[in-house]
């Protein structure tokens, strides 16, 4: 059974296991979940390219998240999407 989850930038939806997952646990920290299974509020995003693009343009963790989040975190998503796409 396929396990969907929209991307929160191009709003499609993908398998669960092609996306990016990004946390926001209790203390307020976000980051990238490389397992899938961290406790906390999830947000997913492709791999695309112009995707990790729009989520810093449209600055889309602060909506999925409903708080303010650092430039530093959408810097390092980015550099790990872009990075994924390069390898």
């Amino acid at each position: 059974m396929e396990r969907l989850r929209m991307c929160i930038v191009c709003r499609q939806m993908y398998d669960k296991r092609d996306l990016l997952r990004i946390v926001k646990d209790k203390e307020g920290a976000i980051f990238i979940d490389q397992t899938g299974k961290k406790n906390g509020r999830g947000a997913y995003i492709c791999r695309n390219e112009e995707c990790a693009k729009k989520l810093v343009k449209q600055k889309a963790l602060n909506k999925a998240f409903k708080c303010d989040v650092d430039n530093s975190v959408y810097q390092s998503l980015q550099e790990e999407i872009l990075g994924k796409r390069e390898n």
